[in-house]
């Protein structure tokens, strides 16, 4: 059954490539200080009419509340068939700097077998994978096909969000594929079942109305900086594990595992350095909360004085996994930060906006025809991952689309580098990937009709 999809986009390979590079080459970075406004408008034109060439009877651009575009589509499948929504976005992180970069960010290039350039996995990758499954698939489409390309997901302004909210019409569908993750590893089929949320702080210290000379009043004055030093050390404990007094730090993942020379490698961990916390590496970074110390406000090492700091400020990321509130979690970091203060030193806490994590339930017919699909395009069988970041796209999904099935796939594993200098793709990944789209659109078409 699957010999007629793959032979499709096998012989696609070489437009689809064709097609990421024209995509790389639009600087679609949604922050116009950064970037010209008409690369993301550009972007999305581009992205509208690929999909309306596919067979996406309608599609169009709608500005969202962050004055991004969104691009929205539709083509109704048979009557009785299901209707599966497609999300990716064409808006990618800025380069950064672009002397860490081996090639031109803006220009795909090949290397080692893999293509390089910013947004080449994260999310263009994801956007061709789409263009091929449909191609390959054909019309008419055994489904209902709903398209929509985000255009500030890496901002996280949250203009397609309220979009959802406003008009849930748009997205109403039976199964919804979040393509925006990628395998545990290149060949390994995976699909993302779960997200951390977030609940940032920012953390400010006060002991002394102004700098004093360190010399004549070092030891008994309070030194705000040694305070927080002393304050955020007690968010970790002996072996580096998160603890967080009145947070769960002892849940356990029982999806795929993830190798600790994996892991190793994935973050660049330098030799001879010993990984933090005593918890599996699937434990610490699917299950459990995580506390990371953003940045700190204090003398820089070039021109420090010889004075004891008056004051000084950190920004804490805390990860929250499923079955947390994270606003819970915020609250119990901020009592944790005010009771570990020595020295009766003044402490403000500021509490920034929270993001709730996310767990698919997995139990439903999309799921069913998504694992046959993936095992048969991969020839391994479906494994399940945890995702460190939050995406709140779903949790909106969730609560405006509450009927639909909500799958996490792409193909960004971790070799990718997404957000880095030299993001790179797999273009295997590409095609594994859009076989699996094709062959589960045909597979959850005939389980909704035998259902």
């Amino acid at each position: 059954m699957s010999d007629d999809i793959r032979s499709k986009v096998a012989g696609l390979m070489p437009t689809a490539r064709d097609e990421l590079a024209e995509l790389v080459a639009m600087r679609s970075v949604a922050d116009p200080r950064q970037f010209p406004p008409e690369e993301c408008v550009r972007a999305a034109e581009w992205v509208r009419d690929a999909f309306l060439g596919t067979g996406i009877g309608q599609a169009e651009l709608i500005e969202t509340s962050d004055g991004s575009h969104a691009v929205v589509g539709h083509q109704p499948g048979p009557d009785g068939a299901p209707t599966v929504l497609l999300y990716c976005h064409y808006d990618v992180q800025p380069p950064g700097d672009e002397k860490l970069w081996h090639t031109d960010p803006f220009t795909l290039t090949e290397r080692d077998g893999r293509w390089y350039g910013r947004g080449a996995a994260d999310c263009k990758g994801n956007i061709v994978m789409h263009l091929l499954a449909l191609r390959a698939l054909g019309t008419p489409f055994p489904v209902g096909i709903r398209i929509v390309a985000e255009g500030s997901e890496e901002m996280g302004t949250g203009g397609l969000e309220n979009l959802v909210e406003s008009r849930p019409e748009l997205f109403d569908a039976d199964m919804i594929l979040v393509v925006d993750t990628g395998n545990a590893a290149v060949g390994l089929p995976t699909v993302t079942t779960t997200l951390r949320g977030i609940a940032n702080v920012v953390v400010h210290v006060e002991t002394l109305a102004g700098e004093v000379h360190s010399g004549m009043f070092g030891g008994p004055a309070p030194d705000a900086l040694a305070a927080l030093v002393q304050m955020l050390a007690t968010l970790r404990d002996r072996d580096g594990n998160t603890v967080v007094d009145g947070l769960d730090s002892n849940e356990t993942w029982t999806g795929v595992d993830y190798p600790e020379a994996q892991f190793r490698a994935d973050a660049g961990v330098l030799d001879g350095v010993r990984l933090a916390g005593s918890a599996s590496i699937a434990d610490a970074v699917w299950a459990r909360p995580a506390l990371t110390i953003l940045g700190i406000d204090c003398p820089p090492v070039v021109g420090s004085a010889a004075a004891i700091s008056p004051r000084a400020s950190a920004r804490l990321n805390l990860r929250v996994p499923p079955g947390t509130d994270p606003r819970k979690a915020q609250d119990a970091l901020a009592a944790h930060l005010e009771n570990a203060a020595p020295w009766n030193a003044r402490v403000k806490v500021e509490r920034e906006a929270v993001g709730s994590p996310f767990r698919a339930t997995t139990d439903g017919p999309g799921y069913a025809a998504l694992g046959a699909a993936m095992e048969e395009a991969f020839g391994r069988e479906l494994g399940t991952a945890g995702q460190g970041g939050s995406i709140p796209l779903c949790n909106v999904f969730s609560a405006v689309v509450p009927r639909a099935e909500i799958a996490l796939i792409g193909v960004e594993e971790p070799r990718c580098l997404i957000h880095a200098p030299n993001e790179s793709v797999n273009p295997g990944e590409i095609e594994n990937l859009a076989v699996a789209e094709a062959l589960f659109l045909r597979k959850f078409a005939a389980a909704d009709r035998q259902a």
